[in-house]
């Protein structure tokens, strides 16, 4: 009998590195949100590949920054509590611009684990810059951690995927399945739903505003044959925003509703009636209350040992 493998990769690295492109990537379909914008990844989302030998589950986090309000602590907080309790840590660096600031401070982060997992680099963008770069970039990235393997990759285009996903299964120890082998993600499929509406909101409204929205599901219901019926609410930070994502005569609101519907009724295989609102939340990124509310729990940070 063939011995089954499975275990828990935990992806992380700066905004916009290409995180959720990669898990996406991996399971060969769409569970995570993805944008040109930073911070598209709000929480830790599993993507589960099953094979017949084996089992991963990567664990995609929020992009490592420094933060500027207590959002930004949450994130950090989700991609930290991530690197615990895997079996390997496969960090993402983004070839363009990276090795940069943030590549360091999560650098220094991984270099002081105490018990650190298989660390795994993937120098991603490669077909973004000159072949001549990549040898330079990847030596870069070495001089930052050691005792972790190297590859560079296209999450876009597929370049080095097969390898490291070979790589990773073989990292794999030997355990049974955590997960059902049709299920591939632990979101609900309303909670997928918010994320491709707030991917909707920042693929098409201007630079200030995308990382003040949030999206709460007011109703999620089957209508049989007709599909599903999503009300939900598009919260922003300030009056201005509002009218600016409703649009002059609810023409943006419109775009990004349709074009939140096309990725949810490509992702759950049937028709869907999108309803949404936009409502104004002031300054919410930096109420611990209003953050509660929509779901994000900031943990007290731990006192230092004199």
């Amino acid at each position: 009998m063939t011995e089954f493998h499975s275990g828990f990769v935990a992806v992380i690295g700066r905004p916009n590195a290409g995180k959720s492109t990669l898990v996406n990537a991996f399971l060969g379909q769409k569970v995570a949100a993805v944008s040109p914008r930073p911070q598209t990844t709000r929480r830790r989302q599993m993507g589960i590949l099953t094979t017949p030998e084996s089992q991963i589950v990567f664990v995609d986090t929020p992009g490592l920054h420094e933060p500027r309000r207590k959002l930004g602590e949450f994130l950090n907080q989700e991609a930290e509590e991530a690197m615990q309790g895997v079996d390997v840590i496969l960090w993402i660096v983004d070839a363009q611009d990276g090795p940069g600031e943030e590549d360091r401070r999560i650098a220094a982060q991984l270099v002081q684990m105490r018990r650190r997992p298989t660390l795994f680099v993937a120098l991603n963008k490669i077909d973004l810059i000159r072949p001549e770069q990549v040898p330079v970039k990847l030596a870069a990235c070495a001089e930052l951690v050691t005792g972790a393997e190297f590859f560079p990759i296209s999450a876009t285009r597929g370049n080095g995927i097969a390898e490291l996903l070979k790589s990773l299964a073989a990292q794999m120890p030997q355990r049974e399945a955590e997960f059902d082998e049709d299920q591939i993600t632990d979101f609900y499929e309303r909670e997928i739903a918010a994320d491709l509406i707030r991917e909707a909101c920042l693929l098409n409204l201007r630079e200030e505003i995308p990382h003040g929205i949030d999206i709460r599901i007011d109703e999620f219901t089957e209508r049989g044959e007709r599909g599903a019926y999503i009300a939900a609410t598009v919260f922003v930070e300030r009056e201005s925003h509002k009218g600016i994502v409703i649009g002059e005569g609810g023409s943006m609101l419109k775009k990004i509703g349709s074009s939140a519907r096309s990725e949810i009724e490509a992702m759950s295989g049937r028709k869907v009636f999108l309803e949404l609102r936009v409502k104004v939340e002031k300054d919410w990124r930096d109420d611990e209350s209003q953050l509660r509310r929509f779901g994000y729990k900031l943990e007290p940070k731990k006192k230092k040992r004199k």
